[in-house]
C-alpha cells in the first residue's frame, strides 16, 4: 500500500483512475502525477474538472457522456471508450465508479 495525497475532491478515485495498463487519467489540480508512478498519466481537460472518474472493463473505458473534451483525450492515446450518462451523478459528486461492481467470469467480484 502506497499513501497518496489529493485535495480538492472526496475520493482518489475523483481525482485519478486507471483506463489502460500502466496508465491513468488524472486530475492534476487534485492529485500530483507522480504520486502515481510508476504510472504514466494522461491529464484531463482543465475544463472538465470531475473527468478523472473513469471505469476500465475488459479494454474499454466507460465514461460519462458529459465529459467530451476529456473523452477527446482518451481516445486521441487510442483508448476504446463508451459513454453512459452520468450528469445526475456528477451533482453528488459521483461517477461511474462509484455506481459499479465487477464481477468476474466466475462470479466473484474483482
Amino acid at each position: 500500500v502506497i499513501p497518496v495525497d489529493f485535495q480538492g475532491c472526496l475520493h482518489l478515485k475523483t481525482a485519478a483512475t486507471l483506463v489502460a495498463p500502466g496508465l491513468a487519467l488524472v486530475n492534476p489540480a487534485w492529485v500530483s502525477p507522480a504520486a502515481l508512478a510508476p504510472l504514466d498519466t494522461l491529464a484531463i481537460d482543465p475544463t472538465e474538472p470531475m473527468a478523472a472518474n473513469a471505469l476500465l472493463i475488459g479494454g474499454e473505458v466507460l465514461y460519462p457522456a458529459e465529459l467530451p473534451r476529456t473523452r477527446a483525450r482518451l481516445e486521441a492515446a487510442g483508448i476504446r471508450v463508451r459513454t453512459v450518462p452520468a450528469g445526475e451523478l456528477a451533482k453528488a459528486e459521483g461517477g461511474v465508479t462509484c455506481c459499479s461492481i465487477i464481477v468476474g467470469a466466475s462470479g466473484g467480484a474483482t
